[in-house]
């Protein structure tokens, strides 16, 4: 899933907000909309917004 986070198309220094809403663009139209996929959705979000946390961290931690 790191391949798609790079593929969103944000910066580092992008909100959340923003790292969503790239990554529902991602997302076809039906899988947006079914209410059975919620859960997966919800955890595609996540994981987005835990490879940006991490992207963050380290350019924290680098001083980038």
């Amino acid at each position: 899933m790191h391949g798609t986070y790079l593929r969103l198309g944000v910066t580092v220094w992008d909100s959340d907000r923003t790292v969503i809403r790239a990554a529902r663009r991602k997302l076809t139209r039906s899988a947006r909309r079914d209410p059975a996929k919620r859960e997966a959705r919800r955890r595609f979000y996540r994981e987005m917004l835990a490879h940006h946390s991490n992207a963050q961290r380290l350019v924290a931690e680098f001083r980038l």
